[in-house]
């Protein structure tokens, strides 16, 4: 299979290359065919091939070694590195607090929903233990930075649990994430509402006593009311800051 085309030429290759991992269902630790090879096969030069590799590796996908067995190999994304790239990608959108709770609304009440019943006593030891963190009010203003932190951590710990929907607990987990790194680059936290850490504590207890239940209807109407108390302190929070901003210019 030759490519076509002199633009982006490389990209082209790693494309043809990520087929062929689809295609060979090839797994991590495979193999992939060595330079010799792809250069006979997609008729390029070797210089094509090895920056079609360096792409791959910069995308997480690939891996290589030198030495004796060394080559290309595939290599499975982390998870820090899939949301590092779609961070980049969102990095100068103007994402705004309703954005993102707009996804939570819709998506934690499933997530909480889906896991009644199903959590191990000791997962739920653990998620519970999380709570103390952030059960008693914040003392100062770096406690309460903690305590968002530490809050958000909480939603990261129910998606992470095993048996549930892949794809919805990475969606959770990254927009967790992007409002933890809002809330910190904007200083969300500083109008110092420090009953913020306990109120969320006492949704979380309760919807973690729900899932022990097994009642996942009460379950999603709790993370449902949580999420959307958790939106109305978040945006009074940025007007707040948006106000004393532009109270100092």
């Amino acid at each position: 299979m030759a490519v076509r085309g002199s633009q982006r030429r490389p990209y082209q290759v790693a494309e043809i290359i990520k087929g062929w991992i689809v295609d060979r269902q090839l797994k991590p630790g495979d193999r992939l065919p060595s330079e010799i090879e792809l250069m006979e096969r997609l008729k390029v030069s070797k210089g094509t091939v090895r920056e079609s590799t360096r792409v791959l590796e910069a995308q997480g996908l690939v891996e290589t070694r030198t030495g004796p067995g060394g080559g290309a190999f595939v290599r499975e994304m982390s998870e820090a590195k899939a949301i590092s790239l779609l961070s980049h990608y969102l990095y100068f959108k103007d994402i705004s607090i309703r954005d993102i709770y707009q996804i939570r609304i819709a998506l934690e009440p499933e997530l909480a929903a889906s896991l009644a019943g199903r959590v191990s006593a000791e997962d739920l030891a653990r998620l519970r233990e999380s709570l103390a963190s952030y059960a008693e009010r914040a003392p100062t203003l770096e406690a309460e930075r903690q305590q968002h932190i530490d809050s958000l951590n909480f939603h990261e710990m129910l998606a992470e649990l095993p048996g549930g929907n892949p794809l919805l607990a990475f969606i959770i987990r990254f927009t967790a994430q992007v409002l933890s790194d809002l809330t910190i680059y904007r200083r969300l936290y500083e109008p110092g509402d420090h009953h913020i850490g306990p109120a969320g504590c006492q949704y979380h207890a309760e919807v973690l006593d729900a899932i022990e239940a097994g009642d996942a209807e009460r379950a999603r109407a709790l993370m449902h009311e949580h999420m959307i108390a958790a939106q109305a302190v978040m945006n009074d929070n940025e007007a707040q800051v948006r106000r004393g901003f532009l109270s100092e210019t």
